[in-house]
């Protein structure tokens, strides 16, 4: 779930709710997307949901799992992202850090939150140079222009967006990186 939600820029809620219903295929394209209904979603707008490879493929592995829900565990829908799995993992992923690091790891490691994923998707975009424009429709940001009906055309362009993220470059952006400075008062890594 994770790992769609930051190729997705999807909310907790579009994630633990999405259902198969919501799928429409696009045969022109080879590929499908995800319309959420308004009534699912935060800003109360229908929500696009476009699958870059990354997502297809957590998409693809859930298939057949679940007559009606795309996400789920021992057979019930996910309530939330934000539960004690989402916890012990930050602090299984911390731990890996430190063992392969051979040192601690940021304390805002171990305090990740689940919508920091989304803000992970939009930066990726931005460092891929997508534009303001498509980021919002991909993001699901309230924008009054957006409508159910994309032509085959525009749902391209915004694949090819979504698709950007997947590449190495995107994951190279200042704002992620970690300094660390050694100062007589301070030893703690600052966020630039």
């Amino acid at each position: 779930m994770a790992l769609f939600k930051v190729n997705t820029g999807t909310r907790d809620g579009e994630v633990c709710g999405l259902r198969w219903e919501w799928e429409v295929p696009v045969p022109e394209l080879g590929t499908s997307v995800f319309l959420i209904p308004k009534q699912h979603v935060k800003n109360r707008e229908e929500r696009l949901v476009v699958l870059n490879e990354v997502a297809r493929s957590v998409i693809d592995a859930c298939r057949g799992v679940h007559p009606e829900f795309v996400f789920t565990y021992k057979g019930k829908p996910i309530e939330t992202m934000n539960n004690n799995g989402w916890q012990k993992a930050r602090e299984r992923a911390a731990g890996c850090f430190e063992q392969e690091f051979g040192q601690s790891a940021h304390p805002g490691f171990r305090r990740v939150r689940v919508h920091d994923l989304k803000h992970t998707c939009g930066r990726r975009l931005r460092a891929a140079g997508v534009s303001l424009e498509t980021r919002k429709v991909l993001l699901g940001h309230r924008n009054g222009d957006i409508t159910s009906h994309y032509s085959a055309p525009e749902l391209r362009e915004l694949i090819d967006a979504a698709q950007r993220i997947c590449r190495d470059e995107s994951g190279k952006t200042p704002a992620l990186t970690l300094l660390k400075r050694q100062t007589a008062s301070s030893k703690s890594p600052l966020a630039v």
